[in-house]
Parts: C-alpha cells; sequence; structure tokens
C-alpha cells in the first residue's frame, strides 16, 4: 500500500473519533444517556416527548395511500431478512473457527433502539423496529462477507465500485501480481490476529 493511501486511511480514522466525539456531546445536548443497550431520557424529556406523539387513528388518517399500499410488501422482506441473519450467522459460527477469523458481534451491527422515543406511536415505533432489523442485518452481513473476502480473495476490482466496504481499501491492487501472494498472506494473519469481536 502505499503512503499516500496509508495517509487518507488514516484521516479517515481521524474524522470517524472527530464524528463519535460530537454524536456523545449530542446525547449531552438532548438529554440522554445510555446504559448498555437502554436509552435513558430524563423525566421531563420524556413528558415533553408524549406531548409531541400522533395518535394512532390520526397516524392513519394523515397517511398517504401509497404508503398503506406499500407497507404488506415492504412488511413481507422479513422472510428473507430472517433467513439472511440465520445463514450468515450459521456459516461464520462453523467457519470463522476453521479459518481462524474472529467471529462478528451481532449485537454491534443490528440495533434497535428507536422505538424507545415517546413521541412516537405503535406504528412508528414498529417501523423503527422493522427498519433497525433491515439495516443491522445488511451491515451484519456486509461484515461477515468483507472478513470472508479478506480471506479468500483480497483483490480491488478494475473498475471504481460505489461505496466498498471499509476492508476493501487495504486489498491488493488489481493486476499487482508480483506483489498479491505475500500481501495476501499478511492480509490474511492480519484478519486472524484481530481482536475477536464476539463479546457482547
Amino acid at each position: 500500500m502505499n503512503e499516500q493511501i496509508r495517509q487518507i486511511l488514516s484521516q479517515i480514522t481521524e474524522l470517524e473519533d472527530d464524528l463519535h466525539k460530537v454524536i456523545q456531546e449530542q446525547q449531552a445536548e438532548f438529554n440522554y444517556r445510555i446504559e448498555g443497550t437502554k436509552v435513558l431520557f430524563e423525566k421531563n424529556i420524556r413528558k415533553a416527548q408524549r406531548q409531541l406523539k400522533t395518535g394512532f387513528f390520526s397516524f392513519i388518517l394523515h397517511s398517504q395511500p401509497r404508503n398503506v399500499i406499500t407497507a404488506p410488501v415492504i412488511y413481507s422482506l422479513i422472510i428473507p431478512l430472517v433467513i439472511l441473519d440465520v445463514w450468515m450467522s450459521m456459516y461464520q459460527f462453523l467457519c470463522f473457527p476453521l479459518y481462524r477469523v474472529p467471529k462478528v458481534c451481532r449485537s454491534r451491527y443490528i440495533v434497535i433502539d428507536r422505538h424507545s422515543l415517546s413521541y412516537l406511536n405503535s406504528i412508528e415505533k414498529m417501523n423503527c423496529i422493522y427498519c433497525g432489523y433491515a439495516g443491522g442485518v445488511f451491515a451484519y452481513a456486509r461484515e461477515i462477507a468483507a472478513r470472508t473476502e479478506q480471506y479468500w480473495c483480497p483483490i480491488k476490482h478494475a473498475r471504481k465500485i460505489l461505496d466498498p466496504h471499509r476492508r476493501y481499501a487495504h486489498f491488493v491492487d488489481f493486476g499487482q501480481a508480483e506483489e498479491y501472494k505475500e500481501a495476501h498472506k499478511n492480509l490474511r494473519a492480519e484478519l486472524q490476529n484481530e481482536k475477536d469481536q464476539t463479546d457482547h
């Protein structure tokens, strides 16, 4: 990997750290704290949020017909989502120990907490649970796939790809034949030496 790429990756890491700090500052600004997996608001904030909640029937009456009509289609995806979730979990459970690759911690990717917001009605809470699960499953599956790719085929594509996973930048350049075997060996070793993320 050349020095320019290394510097850019370092800048990305610094920006991610800055973003995390800003998010923590926002937590204080909006008067909530996180304890384990629970998000806790101050009592007066919860009360104020409840007053902003749209009632169930009012929400239904003011919903656009296209949203109501397509809702069953959206929710039908729960079946392939659960299958993907279970299948990816089984795959990494069976294969990653054989590869000596740390397993992906599912709870770090599938985060369901927005339903605790008092200003959401029951339909909005259900939607937030569903979206949190769906987005989380895809993120979880993507990280499992990324680790698999780093183990088996850590080569960049010839063409630019949109929004590659975070491991992709470290892969071997397309057509870099002489360096490939050694780089592949090193990338596999780096992956195997990563801290196990299965702790919850």
